[in-house]
């Protein structure tokens, strides 16, 4: 049988706990592929969740996903919203995307990072 090379687990090269107070990043030509939070957790407005594109993932620096209604393209749908540090995330919450950077403004997670 051929080995998958795509599946998610398998892309897994490491993962990092924060419970704030510092930016993590994933160590080069990484990227976090997935955030689970570990109790009710908040991102800072500045750094919180930096996404590769954002544009497309739910992240603290633009709206994902934020187009005008009826111009949704291929890669942007439309009525996505910034996330803010007042968006508290519950525990056992997992979100996926690209991230280049994380800052953890209160709770704790886990970011899994793959290779780009």
């Amino acid at each position: 049988m051929p080995r998958l090379h795509n599946d998610f687990p398998g892309n897994i090269a490491g993962s990092v706990f924060s419970k704030g107070g510092d930016v993590i990043v994933p160590p080069d030509q990484h990227i976090f592929v997935a955030i689970t939070t570990l109790a009710a957790t908040t991102f800072s407005n500045t750094t919180g969740l930096v996404a590769e594109e954002a544009t497309r993932y739910a992240n603290t620096e633009d709206a994902a996903g934020d187009a005008a209604s009826g111009s949704e393209t291929y890669n942007e749908g439309s009525g996505g919203e910034e996330v803010v540090v007042g968006d508290s995330f519950p525990a056992g919450i997992d979100i996926f995307g690209q991230y280049t950077k994380i800052n953890v403004n209160s709770g704790s997670i886990i970011a899994y990072y793959a290779r780009k």
